[in-house]
């Protein structure tokens, strides 16, 4: 028998490669989470996690665990809301930036509208900036967006690094400015872009600008230019550009959700989304 709880933090530990990160969102002691996956690995009888001082990563028995521990959570929930007899309801106005438009994000939002049929939900599709914008004018009760590292706003969905990325056949002229591909301001990967040439000294140009991702993945498989894009998200068709290129390094990226203020009759339906979107946060990073 696998244990839920023992299940929901290895799933936190898995999204944010972290046992400080996980026992954060958890709100556990970090011994606490240690000892949960401990014990999942005992009843397993495999190791879930390769860990040093430096870094945690999953090994292939934990790539497996993956999609059984979102199964059998997502079973649990369900149950479990279904012997309580309360049914949620209301509006909930949710948020998520682009960079979700290629994911399974919506095999979560249809898992929830399933599990929730009487609530309305309203999504809004755009830039973490402008999320970020919505949700502090109240217009927002939940957002899914990118956050910088040093930000502690929210909750941790998972951390990523952010990396150059290009159509397999370009390449870049070291004597000639970078050619860009961006979302307008005030997009997060544009600005930290930017940050990074400057800071580099490395002249810069502005190739393509588009408001929808699937513009600006059409743009640079034509050859148009480079973009800055979350490493575990990277679209079909698309390389991360070699160091060899000379690209300065952008830094890492955090995906956490953040509530509304004035959430009020929402604050209901908010957490339930949240938590199936913490459940299944791996099934938002690309293939």
């Amino acid at each position: 028998m696998f244990e839920p709880a023992q299940l929901r933090t290895f799933l936190a530990v898995a999204q944010t490669l972290s046992f400080t990160q996980a026992a954060h969102r958890l709100g556990l002691r970090q011994s606490t989470v240690s000892q949960h996956v401990r014990k999942l690995e005992d009843a397993a009888g495999r190791r879930l996690f390769a860990r040093d001082t430096h870094a945690v990563e999953l090994t292939e028995d934990g790539e497996a665990m993956l999609g059984f521990a979102r199964t059998i959570l997502e079973a649990n929930e369900r149950a479990a809301s279904f012997f309580a007899g309360t049914r949620l309801r209301g509006r909930l106005r949710f948020g998520a930036s682009e960079d979700f438009v290629l994911t399974r994000m919506p095999e979560v939002l249809e898992g929830f509208r399933r599990d929730h049929p009487e609530v309305d939900l309203e999504l809004t599709v755009e830039l973490s900036g402008t999320l970020h914008e919505l949700l502090a004018a109240g217009r927002l009760d939940l957002v899914l967006a990118k956050r910088r590292p040093e930000d502690r706003q929210g909750r941790l969905v998972w951390r990523d690094r952010l990396v150059w990325v290009g159509g397999e056949r370009l390449r870049l002229d070291p004597r000639r400015p970078v050619p860009l591909v961006v979302f307008p301001p005030p997009a997060v990967t544009r600005a930290r872009a930017l940050e990074a040439l400057e800071g580099q000294g490395r002249q810069w140009r502005i190739a393509c600008t588009s408001g929808s991702l699937n513009g600006l993945i059409a743009a640079t498989r034509a050859g148009l230019g480079v973009m800055a894009h979350a490493l575990g998200m990277i679209p079909p068709g698309l390389v991360r550009i070699p160091a060899r290129a000379g690209l300065p390094e952008l830094g890492g990226v955090d995906f956490a959700l953040l509530y509304g203020e004035r959430a009020g009759a929402a604050r209901g339906p908010a957490e339930a989304l949240a938590e199936a979107i913490l459940a299944g946060g791996d099934r938002l990073q690309m293939p």
